[in-house]
């Protein structure tokens, strides 16, 4: 079988949407201690595109990735979070917590780049041992079916669900955390990244990365 990683090809947020990400993070840690902080293995970012790709041919997906960067304006990319929201992914009382973004139409049409260009070396049937995980770590079904079917499934206008992950929470309290007037907020793109993916799908590993106006 070949050997696949398991990708996120991302948009790192500036550092003001960082900090309201941390924000969001510190009140779900209390409600779900056990859930993930934010930190340098569990990245805030919205991602593009998840695939599996050969490892063979990484080098060659982050020449692509760079190729379409070199013909899109990363800064002028709108991106706007409005509201907190959760996924209901099966686990007992929790579920990931999301900041929503809503994205412009240049941003779909970067996305839809960004697949074409990776398509040459995707392949599917990627299994746990594409993504990065802790010692006894069990990476969740849920996970691996989603970056299968993350093409066709979340590409284009009204499939693509642009979010910053910000952690998990038991579903009692984000019914009150969810329920909270939300100031929207504007989301600058401060670089662009290649990150291996982790459980519930994180960024856990920096493979490349962009930085805007580098």
């Amino acid at each position: 079988m070949t050997d696949l990683t398991a990708i996120d090809v991302l948009i790192d947020p500036d550092e003001q949407a960082i900090e309201r990400a941390r924000k969001i993070n510190a009140r779900l840690l209390e409600s779900l201690p056990q859930g993930w902080a934010l930190d340098d293995t569990h990245k805030p970012h919205i991602t593009t595109l998840q695939r599996y790709v050969r490892t063979a041919d990484l080098d060659q997906v982050y020449d692509a990735v760079e190729e379409i960067l070199a013909q899109t304006d990363i800064a002028s990319l709108g991106y706007q979070a409005v509201k907190i929201t959760h996924a209901d992914w099966g686990f007992p009382g929790y579920g990931p917590t999301v900041l929503l973004v809503q994205v412009s139409p240049e941003v779909l049409a970067f996305q839809a780049k960004r697949e074409a260009a990776v398509a040459p070396f995707v392949e599917s049937g990627g299994t746990a041992e594409a993504f990065v995980a802790d010692p006894g770590e069990v990476i969740s079904p849920t996970i691996i079916k989603w970056v299968e079917a993350y093409v066709p499934d979340q590409i284009g206008d009204g499939k693509y669900l642009p979010h910053l992950t910000v952690g998990a929470g038991k579903f009692e309290d984000l019914k009150v955390i969810e329920a909270e007037p939300f100031d929207a907020f504007d989301v600058h793109p401060s670089g662009v990244a290649v990150y291996h993916l982790g459980n519930n799908g994180t960024a856990r590993k920096l493979l490349e990365a962009w930085p805007v106006n580098a």
